[in-house]
């Protein structure tokens, strides 16, 4: 039975052929993900892109207990998982195998197999947005907080193509060792709205983005589908797309933003990506 304070989906795999013949309808019900961060609970989308679980715990009052969901098929949530959890919203704290963190905005945390997790928020006028990432492992690692302070930081683009950004990988080969997980951030300078371009693909690994820091108003074309036959996906704020491993992923916004991007699959190698190259876009 599904704990009361937790909603799950089911999204299914979609291959590149069935993807061209979708309308705007069928793209977003396959590939875009909204009403992440409910109050009061866990919002949860169970994807058959290398089993990936996408998403969000908005504690108020009470905390949220990380429970079993039937798409799992285990008695306890990380049993044969992992997760990281990256706060978007105001301070909380995430209680993993009894030990308890706090989490600042734009913080992460990492739990490895076998432990019992919950999310709190300190102050519940401003309360604590934990987008949650969790894929298969197949060991138990060490329970690892990262601040936004800690993260390896690279700074790309340029005003002149409108993509100057910085890149915060939380985890990656050379620090905190995951299963399979790989999670980073990215931050779009003033006046730059690009992100990802010239794009990739990478046929090993699927990937998800949550698109946050931007005004309602505000709203990012999201590229996806093969670089020769693309589609987009209007985004507002805090809202999620899945992108499957044969796809480019990109973005253009009408404001500068941020995004999470998450990859789940072979290898943990962040550089293992195809380019494509401008003029194979279509």
């Amino acid at each position: 039975m599904t704990p009361s304070h937790i909603d799950y989906a089911i999204r299914h795999a979609v291959d590149p052929e069935a993807a061209a013949r979708m309308d705007t309808e069928a793209l977003r019900a396959n590939f875009h993900i909204s009403d992440l961060f409910r109050p009061g609970r866990i919002a949860l989308t169970y994807t058959h892109y290398d089993r990936m679980i996408v998403g969000g715990a908005m504690p108020i009052d009470a905390p949220l207990p990380l429970e079993t969901i039937r798409p799992t098929g285990t008695p306890r949530f990380l049993d044969r998982r992992e997760l990281i959890a990256v706060n978007i919203g105001g301070a909380g704290r995430v209680e993993v195998g009894g030990e308890s963190f706090r989490l600042e905005a734009r913080d992460m945390i990492y739990a490895g197999m076998s432990k019992d997790v919950s999310f709190s928020s300190n102050d519940p006028a401003a309360p604590a947005k934990f987008y949650l990432l969790s894929a298969p492992a197949h060991q138990a690692l060490p329970t690892r907080h990262i601040r936004i302070g800690d993260a390896k930081r690279l700074d790309l683009g340029s005003a002149a193509t409108s993509n100057e950004r910085s890149i915060f990988q939380f985890i990656h080969p050379e620090g905190v060792k995951t299963c399979q997980l790989v999670v980073g951030m990215t931050q779009l300078a003033p006046g730059s709205v690009w992100n990802t371009m010239p794009c990739h693909v990478h046929d090993r690994r699927m990937e998800a983005y949550l698109y946050f820091d931007l005004a309602d108003s505000a709203r990012i074309l999201h590229l996806m589908g093969e670089p020769s036959e693309t589609r987009h996906v209007v985004m507002a704020k805090e809202e999620a797309v899945l992108s499957p491993p044969w796809s480019i992923h990109s973005g253009c916004g009408t404001s500068s933003y941020a995004f999470i991007w998450a990859m789940a699959g072979d290898n943990v190698d962040y550089t293992d990506v195809e380019m494509v190259p401008m003029e194979a876009l279509k």
